[in-house]
């Protein structure tokens, strides 16, 4: 089968919004090029291998590629890809360059090289991020492993709003806790939780694509038994209540569900918001406070932020 590769030239802003459209499309995975990956320092200790080519990277900004198969239904795919891009610039999101172009690729090189930018990513103080292709042997009996295919995934694990999804996590989730992840995407929130001990993990997404990845990946850490993945849009006819509510989506998006998520949490409940722009960061922090949170911790990695709020 012949591939097409199709190539958005964008902003770290962008990034997840497009990999959505693109998965949304027919992709069955992206593969990010950012600029920033090669400013950052790495370490080996914990197993990691790193060996990016700086050919690979844009001079400025990133670049997201997805896989697409050449049919007679490709020109209008394209299209489909383009509005839903620029429609992106109704929600205040900077597309930067916005630059797509497209080119063929042999099946055999698609099907092997995306998996050159993935590896074993030690994320927080107890979790790691495991490609299912890589041998990985915990560093000490207190690791949390993840195993993600991103061929399958609405993304890696490692993206700074995911990581500090799952750092809030590890610094809040209790035995026994009831948590609704509210956009589970590939469904690593919903598996962290469960696998830091809580009781019940309800994972909703929109898109049934995401449903259906997030459940594989539920089964592939054998969490299933307390993570229930289904499609809901956001908190619609959610009731609660239950001790925790994380989301990890744009900023946009997360300020039109605060006060649902306020009823749905028990008294001193937790609220998890990830996915945040630093220039949406004062929007998002206004709406919790209006809602009646308490924002605890505010943390911030790379342009990303993250709140842990508390309904007092």
């Amino acid at each position: 089968m012949k591939w097409s590769e199709l190539s958005v030239h964008t902003t770290q802003e962008a990034v997840e919004p497009i990999s959505n459209i693109l998965h949304e499309a027919g992709a069955s995975g992206v593969v990010i090029e950012d600029l920033a990956d090669l400013m950052k320092e790495r370490s080996t200790a914990l197993g990691e291998i790193y060996q990016l080519d700086p050919t690979d990277y844009p001079e400025e900004g990133v670049v997201v590629k997805a896989y697409l198969p050449v049919n007679s239904f490709l020109g209008e795919t394209v299209d489909a890809i383009k509005a839903g891009i620029n429609n992106l610039l109704l929600y205040d999101i900077d597309l930067g360059r916005n630059h797509i172009t497209i080119s063929e690729v042999n099946e055999e090189e698609w099907a092997t090289a995306w998996k050159k930018y993935y590896h074993p990513v030690k994320i927080s103080e107890k979790f790691t991020i495991v490609p299912t292709w890589e041998i990985y042997e915990p560093v000490s009996s207190d690791e949390l492993i993840i195993e993600l295919d991103p061929g399958m995934a609405f993304g890696t694990g490692t993206h700074p709003t995911t990581v500090l999804c799952i750092q809030a996590l590890e610094r809040t989730v209790q035995k026994e806790d009831t948590i609704i992840d509210v956009g589970t995407g590939s469904g690593v929130l919903s598996i962290a939780a469960g696998l830091l001990g809580a009781k019940q993990i309800e994972a909703y997404d929109l898109d049934q694509v995401a449903v259906e990845s997030a459940k594989l990946n539920v089964k592939l850490n054998k969490v299933q038994n307390v993570v229930n993945v289904s499609q809901k849009n956001l908190l619609d006819g959610v009731e609660g209540p239950v001790d925790l509510v994380v989301s990890n989506i744009l900023a946009e998006i997360i300020v039109r569900f605060i006060d649902k998520a306020y009823d749905v949490l028990k008294d001193n409940g937790t609220f998890i918001t990830s996915g945040i722009i630093q220039n949406k960061k004062q929007e998002v922090k206004e709406a919790l406070i209006n809602a009646g949170f308490v924002i605890e911790e505010t943390m911030v990695m790379e342009d990303w932020v993250a709140f842990i709020a508390k309904k007092k």
